[in-house]
């Protein structure tokens, strides 16, 4: 596949994955996605804007505009997008005020074999399902993952993974991911220890026979084992089984696109920008 062609496939994903799980709203060239359940179905993160196919004429007042929108909402006001689908974009965003982080992005190359990691004794690798037992802490993880950069192991363990998922099971995160895994939206898939405790994660949301894998995170007191390498193959594998012929995922650091390299990820010739919002994985 040529990079136009991914870029393409890319494109159309961002576009309409997020109507699955929520309503838009047009501000001339930029459109703005408004879940309409309380919770987190999607990668975690806030409503947010992007540009439609007429991004080159989005102005200072279409941005405000949805500011405005996104402040009435009670979200962060955050914008995502392409870097190459609208070029000029990054200057008006930061001339508003708002931090903009790149995420460069990986695909999969379609040729190439993915196989499943190796895994420490005792831990295993499951799907899981709506009702999984597991489900909350898993959903809890990227929190804790995310809030402390790098792959150096931390200090967050298991007590605090279940204060996050009581958290998820309160603001509504919980109650609104169950109705997407069980229309097969959302994939997560879990590294488990023998008691059953996820110690790393990682999801994708399948659309026109592509998927973007994200939330890839392991909890900090278990890094350092291989984890991220197989919650990262054991969703591509599972997408590749089901239909999928374009995985693509994002990635905020050069140690965690090293352990995507050796999976058979490859750069995708572009490049998201985030502005306002956390970065994928």
């Amino acid at each position: 596949m040529s990079v136009a062609a991914l870029r393409a496939r890319i494109e159309q994903y961002y576009a309409t994955v997020l109507l699955l799980f929520a309503d838009a709203e047009d501000f001339g060239p930029l459109r703005l996605f408004v879940r309409t359940e309380p919770g987190t179905p999607y990668y975690g993160g806030p409503s947010h804007a992007q540009p439609t196919a007429e991004a080159a004429t989005v102005t200072t007042a279409d941005i405000a505009r949805v500011r405005a929108r996104q402040r009435e909402l009670g979200v962060p006001e955050a914008f995502e997008w392409l870097a190459e689908a609208a070029p000029t974009l990054r200057t008006r965003i930061e001339a508003a005020g708002l931090p903009v982080q790149e995420r460069p992005l990986m695909a999969l190359d379609p040729h190439a074999p993915v196989r499943p990691q190796p895994l420490p004794d005792g831990i295993t690798i499951r799907k899981l399902t709506a009702d999984d037992p597991a489900l909350p802490a898993a959903l809890a993880l990227p929190r804790l993952a995310f809030a402390v950069a790098g792959t150096s192991v931390g200090s967050a363990g298991r007590a605090e993974l279940a204060r996050v998922a009581a958290e998820v099971t309160a603001d509504g995160a919980l109650a609104t991911t169950r109705p997407a895994i069980r229309a097969g939206h959302k994939t997560l898939i879990a590294a488990l220890a023998p008691d059953g405790t996820p110690l790393a994660v990682g999801h994708y949301h399948p659309a026109h026979g592509t998927a973007e894998i994200g939330g890839v995170g392991t909890l900090p007191t278990a890094r350092r084992r291989g984890l991220a390498a197989a919650v990262t193959a054991a969703p591509a594998i599972h997408a590749r089984d089901h239909g999928v012929d374009t995985v693509f995922l994002a990635y905020a650091e050069d140690a965690v696109a090293r352990i995507y390299t050796r999976l058979g990820f490859r750069p995708a010739g572009t490049t998201l920008l985030i502005a306002n919002q956390p970065a994928r994985s």
